[in-house]
C-alpha cells in the first residue's frame, strides 16, 4: 500500500479527512533543485479553533477504549511506517534533504517511537496513597485531553512522532502543526498511517502553517499541552504564551554542544566521531557536535584529520545521487550558516577546508583557532560547519563547555572514561556521551535538554511520557456518607 500515491492529500488538510485549509493552499518545493513537489493545503488560526472543538468531542471516546485497542492501534502504526519506508524516506529525502540512509534511521527510530508507545497503555497508572480516614485513597494518571504538538523541519518524522505517539497512547487527541516545509514527510504521511490504523476520525489532525497556527494552538482553550521542537527564540515565546494561559508547554529547543577531546586518545578515530557528530544531516541536528573543544596538544593533528575527512565528501541531491550530504533547508538558513563562518574568519578562526556554497548546497567547512568571542563558537549553527577551539587543561575545558545558555548534549572522547564521567558532572547537560558524539537518540531513552535548550527530558520512555501527556488526579471512596457538624 502507498501512503501519498493517490494523491489525495494534494491541497487539503487532514481532520479526520481530507479537507480544504481555509488558508488556501501553497506550493512544496524541493530544496536540492527546486522543483515542485506539489500543493499543499494551509490551515488558519479559524481551523484551529475547529479542530480543537472536534478533537475535544473525539477524545473522550477514544480515551473510553479499552487500552489494548489504543495499544494495537499505535502497534499498526509502527507496522505502516515501517512496511512504507521506502515512498516516507523518499519524501524525506525530496522535501528535507535527508540522505537516504539518515530517512532509514527516522523511519525506523519513528516506528520504533509507536511500538514503545504501545506499551504506554498498559503501564501502571496510579498508586494507592496512605490515609488517617476510613477511605480509600489514591493517585490516578488521567489523560491531559488535547495535546498540540509542533514540529520543526530538519527531522520531521521523529520529532513529530515522539509525542504524537504516546499522547495517542495515553487516550489524548493530538492537533499537529508541521512545519511548512515539510509538511508532507512529517504531516501527511502521519495522516495516512493513523488514518490507516485505526485512529477515530478527529482524534488525530493535521493542520500545516505558520506562526500564526502556532499561536492560535497554544491559546486555544481546547489545547491543554503544547509539544513544542524548535529553535529557543520561538520557544521562550511559545513558553510564555502557554504560561500566560496556564497550560503546560514541553519545549525542546536549540543547542551548542561541545565535543572534548582529551589528548590520550586515537586522534584519527577522535576525527571521525566529530566529523559525523558535526555533518550527519548538514548539521541540521539540534544535538549536532557544535564546538570542538580539543587539547592543545593534539589540537592541530585533530584539525588537519577532521579537514581531510571531510573535504572530498560528496554534497548534491541526495534523492538522485549517493551523496554524504544534502541541502541546506532554503537560502535563508544557508545565507544565516554563511554568515556565522565569515563572521568568525573576521574574529580570528581559520577556514581549513570549505566556506563555500552552491545554491543550497553547502560544503562541509571546518574551522580552526576558533576564538571563543567568535559568532561559530558563541551561537547554534545548524549547519555544516566544525569550530575547533583549542584548551590546556580539565578545569578549563570544563569552564568552556559550561560557558553557554544552551545545555542539550555533549560528547567527552578519552580513554579514561571514569575521568570523562567526572568531567561531566561539571557541564549542565540533559544527554551526555561519553565516547561518542553528540547526535544519540533512541525512542526508550529520556530527551530534553537544560538551561535554553529546553524543559527538561520530556520525551522517550515510559516516566517522561506518561509525565508529559496525562494529569494527576487524586481520588477517594467511602463506604458510606460521613457525619459533618454542620
Amino acid at each position: 500500500m502507498a501512503l501519498l500515491e493517490d494523491g489525495a492529500w494534494r491541497g487539503k488538510v487532514w481532520t479526520g479527512a481530507w479537507t480544504d485549509g481555509s488558508g488556501g493552499t501553497y506550493t512544496a518545493v524541493e530544496p536540492a533543485t527546486g522543483d515542485e513537489l506539489g500543493e499543499v493545503g494551509q490551515a488558519t488560526p479559524a481551523d484551529v479553533e475547529k479542530a480543537g472543538a472536534r478533537a475535544v468531542q473525539a477524545q473522550r471516546a477514544w480515551a473510553a477504549l479499552p487500552f489494548e485497542q489504543r495499544a494495537a492501534v499505535l502497534r499498526r502504526a509502527g507496522d505502516l511506517l515501517t512496511a512504507n519506508a521506502e515512498e516516507i524516506k523518499g519524501w524525506l529525502a525530496r522535501e528535507s534533504g535527508s540522505i537516504l540512509p539518515f530517512g532509514d534511521f527516522q523511519v525506523h527510530t519513528s516506528a520504533q517511537e509507536c511500538y514503545e508507545a504501545s506499551a504506554l497503555p498498559s503501564h501502571p497508572y496510579g498508586e494507592l496513597l496512605r490515609t488517617g480516614s476510613p477511605r480509600l485513597s489514591f493517585a490516578r494518571r488521567v489523560p491531559a485531553g488535547v495535546v498540540g504538538v509542533i514540529a520543526p523541519f530538519n527531522v520531521p518524522t521523529i520529532l513529530a512522532i515522539r509525542a504524537i505517539a504516546p499522547a495517542l497512547a495515553l487516550g489524548n487527541a493530538v492537533v499537529l502543526k508541521p512545519d511548512p516545509r515539510t509538511a508532507i514527510s512529517g504531516g501527511a504521511v502521519f495522516a495516512r498511517v493513523f488514518e490507516e490504523a485505526g485512529v477515530p476520525a478527529g482524534v488525530f489532525q493535521v493542520l500545516p502553517g505558520g506562526a500564526d497556527v502556532g499561536e492560535a494552538l497554544v491559546v486555544d482553550p481546547a489545547v491543554r499541552v503544547i509539544a513544542f521542537t524548535g529553535s529557543t527564540k520561538a520557544g521562550r515565546a511559545v513558553g510564555a504564551l502557554a504560561g500566560q494561559h496556564l497550560k503546560r508547554a514541553h519545549l525542546e529547543l536549540g543547542g551548542n554542544s561541545a565535543l572534548i577531546v582529551m589528548p590520550d586518545v586515537d586522534v584519527t578515530a577522535a576525527a571521525s566521531v566529530g566529523a559525523w557528530g558535526t555533518f550527519a544531516h548538514s548539521g541540521q541536528i539540534c544535538m549536532a557536535t557544535s564546538r570542538h573543544l580539543v587539547h592543545a596538544s593534539i589540537a592541530e593533528e585533530y584539525t588537519a584529520v577532521l579537514a581531510s575527512k571531510v573535504e572530498h565528501l560528496p554534497v548534491g541531491d541526495p534523492f538522485r545521487e549517493q551523496v554524504a550530504l544534502g541541502p541546506i533547508i532554503d537560502a535563508g538558513q544557508r545565507d544565516r550558516v554563511h554568515g556565522l563562518v565569515t563572521a568568525s574568519v573576521e574574529a580570528g578562526a581559520t577556514v581549513r577546508t570549505g566556506g563555500t556554497y552552491e545554491g543550497l548546497f553547502y560544503r562541509p567547512t571546518v574551522l580552526g583557532d576558533v576564538p571563543v568571542d567568535a559568532p561559530a563558537y558563541q551561537q547554534e549553527i545548524f549547519g555544516p560547519v566544525a569550530p575547533v577551539t583549542p584548551f590546556s587543561s580539565v578545569d578549563e575545558v570544563a569552564a568552556l563547555a559550561a560557558g553557554t545558555e544552551y545545555g542539550l548534549s555533549l560528547g567527552i572522547l578519552t580513554r579514561d572514561v571514569y575521568a570523562g564521567l567526572q568531567l561531566a558532572e561539571r557541564i549542565p547537560a540533559g544527554l551526555v556521551h561519553i565516547n561518542d558524539q553528540t547526535v544519540n537518540d533512541e525512542a526508550v531513552a529520556p530527551f530534553g535538554g537544560v538551561g535554553a535548550s529546553g524543559t527538561g527530558s520530556r520525551h522517550g520512555g515510559p516516566q517522561a511520557n506518561i509525565e508529559a501527556f496525562t494529569e494527576t488526579q487524586w481520588v477517594t471512596l467511602r463506604g458510606d456518607l460521613p457525619s459533618y457538624p454542620f
